[in-house]
């Protein structure tokens, strides 16, 4: 299986009402995740399925991606993905109700990097700098029977910007 693990886009600082979870996406946020989207596009990546955290921020990204890979009605919102969620309930989620080779999973720092951690390093922590709008991907055999998958690549939005602008 691959995962792809993707932060949230560039977002407002504060939300009209107050509530970190109403957060928008800012134009120019929404402009470099489109182009993010597309140079994943042109190095062949592609999603069976697209796993969102509800927030608003991660919603409006996983729906970049959704509309690039025409692919809007295989998004999905999982409360499993807000900034406080637990990695192993979203691990019983992936393993109950969906059965994909390629996964995107949409969401919010510190929570991707924790769930990289889990993964890749049972737990243990692993440094990273996961950038508004970066993209890990990772690879795994099952994650029905072990946690262990291999980091494949890490990529900034800048890289992936220059690959969709070639």
């Amino acid at each position: 299986m691959n995962l792809y693990l993707i932060r949230h886009a560039i977002a407002e600082e504060e939300s009209s009402s107050g509530e970190d979870s109403q957060r928008a996406l800012t134009d120019k946020g929404a402009k470099k995740m489109r182009q993010v989207a597309k140079g994943l596009k042109i190095l062949g990546i592609e999603f069976d399925f697209i796993l969102s955290s509800p927030y608003l921020r991660a919603y409006q990204t996983a729906e970049i991606l959704g509309d690039v890979f025409k692919m809007k009605k295989k998004v999905v919102q999982s409360e499993n993905l807000t900034p406080m969620g637990d990695p192993d309930l979203l691990l019983a989620e992936i393993n109950e109700k969906y059965s994909v080779n390629s996964l995107a999973i949409v969401g919010h720092e510190p929570y991707l990097s924790t769930l990289v951690s889990l993964l890749v390093a049972g737990g243990a922590p692993v440094e990273m700098t996961f950038k508004k709008g970066g993209i890990c991907h990772l690879s795994t055999d099952d994650l029905h029977h072990t946690r262990k998958a291999t980091l494949e690549w890490l990529l900034t939005p800048g890289v992936m910007v220059e690959i969709a602008e070639r």
